[in-house]
């Protein structure tokens, strides 16, 4: 990792010198504003993720990460002239909302780019918005791969937006990595699958079941649940019926907590293994002693193990985030700094200035972005994609998640 002098400012953060930036000052009337950096140009990176509700532990993650983002590039005056700062809006993982918060980030002269959304269907109600206004859009969390390779991406792939990017992998390449670590390494021959009808889970389940049956292994059963509820006996009891000696639920922690303590109930003593999504240490509140045994993929390689990290990881504690940054918290921070990195660019070629409609340039200077950051090697191939594809799997044991492979799809 390139050092970012996040040394620098641990003790400032620590004393709680610098403090969380919502909207910051910004006037009315677009372009920059003089923020008492001498004449310097502030500008806004948006946040958009739940950061209310059941998925609120990954979105605060999210929001704080950028946050320690703005503030790093800040203390070092990474972009001479220019300070940044974040407006982070509240999804509450309902696309309508998102909607919503893209046109309001839109509407702000002073928004240069956005990261997020978490959720995969957010995302599709969110990148038309973003892509007529030239806005540059980076996830650290959307696996879904039509979001960057068009809807027919098995057969034919075609970018729908320039302005979307993400620094997460995508479920062409997580689904199969579970069947292959599920079937290869955990010897399990039959899985009953279930997904929560929602964009990324139901497209998660298709991925992992088509690569576990090409692998040879049977898929004894499936079911389509309703993320309201938290009744899942119904389904429990054909799991347990079916023979099955895995589940693979493609969907998030809220419901698979309580699904896998409900398989368990009813009998079936095996395992649960899910995606990103369910790699939150909510599933273990949730799933309680039931979860033991349980597996997730997720993103990338632990953060806490990765040498490029350590500062990132030493400073979030040293920040005073009341909240963890969780599972996607260094792709957060990446994503953020992916932007930063464009404006650095667009500011360097227009004579030390940012221009007085920056977003399309910044949003073509981002395809060409490349440095060394938390998650690793941090840029994006032609279609916006991460083109770091690490995967790891993670199993609940004594009551947290221990890594137990990290790799990418064979084959």
């Amino acid at each position: 990792m390139r050092q970012r002098s996040l040394i620098a400012i641990t003790a400032a953060l620590a004393a709680g010198a610098l403090t969380l930036t919502a909207c910051g000052s910004r006037d009315d009337n677009g372009g920059g504003s003089d923020s008492g950096n001498g004449g310097g140009t502030t500008v806004v990176i948006g946040v958009d993720a739940p950061l209310t509700g059941d998925l609120s532990a990954l979105g605060l993650g999210i929001k704080n990460s950028v946050d320690l983002a703005a503030k790093t590039a800040n203390k070092e005056k990474y972009v001479e002239g220019v300070t940044f700062e974040i407006q982070a809006l509240d999804d509450q993982a309902q696309p309508s909302l998102g909607q919503q918060n893209a046109s309001k980030l839109v509407a702000d002269d002073k928004v240069v780019g956005v990261v997020g959304p978490l959720n995969s269907n957010i995302a599709e109600a969110m990148q038309k918005v973003f892509s007529e206004a030239d806005l540059v859009q980076v996830s650290p969390a959307n696996t879904n791969p039509a979001l960057s390779q068009g809807v027919n991406w098995q057969t034919k792939k075609e970018r729908p937006f320039k302005s979307y990017f993400r620094t997460a992998t995508t479920d062409a390449v997580q689904g199969p990595f579970a069947a292959q670590y599920v079937y290869n390494d955990s010897k399990k021959r039959k899985v009953f699958v279930i997904d929560d009808k929602k964009t990324y889970g139901a497209g998660l389940a298709a991925t992992f079941t088509e690569e576990f049956k090409k692998l040879g292994g049977e898929v004894v059963g499936t079911e389509h649940i309703n993320p309201d509820t938290k009744d899942f006996s119904a389904v429990a009891t054909k799991v347990k019926n079916s023979g099955a000696d895995a589940v693979y639920y493609g969907g998030e922690y809220p419901q698979a907590g309580p699904l896998s303590k409900q398989i368990k109930a009813a009998g079936a003593k095996i395992p649960l293994i899910g995606g990103d999504g369910i790699y939150s240490a909510d599933f273990i509140k949730l799933a309680g002693a039931s979860g033991t045994g349980d597996l997730a993929t997720s993103v990338g390689a632990p953060v806490e193990e990765l040498p490029s990290a350590k500062e990132f990881v030493a400073n979030y504690k040293a920040g005073g985030y009341k909240e963890d940054y969780e599972a996607y918290g260094g792709y957060s921070y990446d994503s953020a700094w992916a932007i930063i990195e464009a404006v650095k660019k667009v500011v360097e070629d227009n004579d030390g200035k940012l221009p007085e409609n920056p977003r399309a340039k910044i949003t073509e200077a981002m395809q060409n972005v490349s440095f060394d950051g938390v998650t690793g090697k941090v840029a994006f191939d032609e279609f916006g994609d991460a083109t770091n594809k690490q995967l790891t799997v993670y199993a609940v044991e004594n009551g947290a998640w221990n890594d137990v492979k990290s790799g990418t799809l064979t084959g």
